[in-house]
């Protein structure tokens, strides 16, 4: 494996571009490949069957592509593939994992909400976080449906997305959560408004910098760190529209880009073959 071979990483959508921004922040000198599944988003309402299949077949693509390690980058992928991808491929695998930990810290009133999918909110992860910190904190899940949506719109301060958002933040705040946790890597790019609905007094986390962190000691710890002094370059690809995603990506990545299709096997792809 070379130093020089790039970190693929991938969501449903476009929401780990979230995740996305902290690598590159961390690591300005890696090659970065990204996946956004859009045809098939959201991920939240699918089956587990479904998605760990759309996770396979998307990371061959990046180790096809020679990358040297691959992030999940999407806790509804995570919570129903990631023990199947490190399993099956010999990269590092890195996982998103909501933010219950720092959250449990940081609260004063003992109350943290966390906004996620359905399908991340009931998953093995989730659930042992819950085990974990819920004796100390009471943990409250917000199940957020159709704000993936909103995202993927690029509505992420229009009408809709605010009366969607007080339905989800204002029962926790009632409840008295001082501490939102981000569970969905498409919420950071919502969270100006959530700041605006939840209020001062309310702290907002999300993740992806500790995704970042984990991705660099992991390359570090296997010598897999770029070992030149140079930029970083990225490259994007959808299984959605390209007319679609390009502005929408080069928005939410503040730069223009250019998105490629996902080769038309790796769209969809029979479980059958991957087994």
């Amino acid at each position: 494996m070379s130093t020089t071979n790039p970190i693929g990483v991938f969501d449903s959508g476009v929401g780990g571009l979230s995740v996305l921004h902290d690598i590159r922040r961390t690591l300005p000198n890696e090659d970065l490949l990204y996946v956004a599944d859009s045809i098939h988003a959201p991920y939240g309402d699918k089956s587990q069957q479904f998605i760990e299949a759309r996770s396979i077949a998307i990371t061959e693509f990046l180790v096809s592509r020679n990358a040297k390690a691959i992030v999940v980058a999407c806790n509804t992928a995570t919570g129903a593939a990631v023990t199947a991808l490190r399993s099956r491929f010999s990269v590092p695998i890195i996982a998103m994992e909501p933010a219950v930990k720092p959250a449990a810290v940081n609260t004063k009133s003992g109350v943290i909400g966390v906004l996620a999918t359905s399908r991340t909110l009931v998953s093995d992860n989730f659930v042992q976080l819950f085990s974990q910190y819920g004796a100390d904190v009471e943990i409250l899940g917000q199940a957020c449906p159709g704000l993936v949506e909103q995202v993927e719109a690029g509505d992420l301060s229009g009408d809709k997305t605010r009366l969607l958002l007080e339905q989800y933040v204002l029962p926790l705040l009632e409840r008295r959560a001082d501490t939102l946790v981000l569970g969905c890597t498409h919420y950071p790019f919502l969270a100006p408004l959530i700041r605006e609905i939840a209020g001062p007094s309310v702290t907002v986390i999300d993740s992806a910098a500790a995704v970042a962190r984990q991705l660099y000691k992991r390359l570090e710890t296997g010598n897999l760190l770029v070992d030149a002094d140079r930029v970083g370059s990225e490259c994007f690809w959808t299984s959605g529209s390209l007319n679609k995603l390009r502005p929408l990506v080069a928005h939410l990545w503040q730069t223009d880009v250019e998105v490629y299709a996902l080769p038309a096997y790796f769209v969809n792809v029979d479980r059958n073959k991957l087994i």
